[in-house]
């Protein structure tokens, strides 16, 4: 199940910007799901399973919990990850477009948008291309770092649980 979500969210980091939402985003959501759906199923079964029956509510609810919190905590992680990323994709970028500097100012402004910055108004055409291509390839190098960390993150769980587990064989 870990591997295949790894193979989900390595999938998810190969699109680049624009593309059909059939052909680079569904396969991706396909597999990870296919991988989430393997894991968590047997996962709480086993959870539920090693208790007794009278404390079943509890690991129920510890489990809930503990997911509910890892999910959040992978979304604040990863948004760190992207936001920073962005930013020193987009400085990088920002130097080589030899913007007027009224206009740095104003797209430093819109820096906390992410993907949805809109480049200053007083730029020309060629000139609003170019930061929109900036900012979309600058958003795109976080997004897919992130995946690949969750992908790498995944496919090490899936070591540990094969570590850990291992053969298990009946006592006696």
């Amino acid at each position: 199940g870990p591997l295949i979500a790894a193979v989900g969210f390595a999938l998810f980091a190969l699109p680049g910007v624009g593309g059909s939402y059939w052909l680079t985003v569904f396969p991706a959501a396909v597999v990870l799901g296919l991988g989430l759906t393997v894991t968590v199923a047997p996962l709480t079964t086993t959870v539920m399973n090693a208790v007794e029956e009278s404390h079943s509510g509890l690991a129920s609810g510890i489990n809930n919990a503990v997911s509910r919190t890892g999910g959040v905590l992978a979304i604040a992680v990863f948004g760190i990850v992207v936001s920073g990323v962005f930013g020193q994709s987009l400085d990088e970028r920002q130097t080589d477009l030899a913007m007027p500097a009224e206009a740095q100012r104003a797209l430093d402004a819109e820096r906390d948008q992410l993907a949805g910055m809109i480049p200053p108004p007083d730029l020309d055409a060629d000139a609003t291309a170019a930061v929109e291509r900036a900012i979309d390839e600058s958003f795109l190098a976080g997004y897919r770092l992130a995946m690949l960390l969750g992908a790498a993150m995944a496919a090490a769980s899936a070591v540990v649980a094969w570590w850990l587990i291992g053969e298990r064989r009946p006592p006696g």
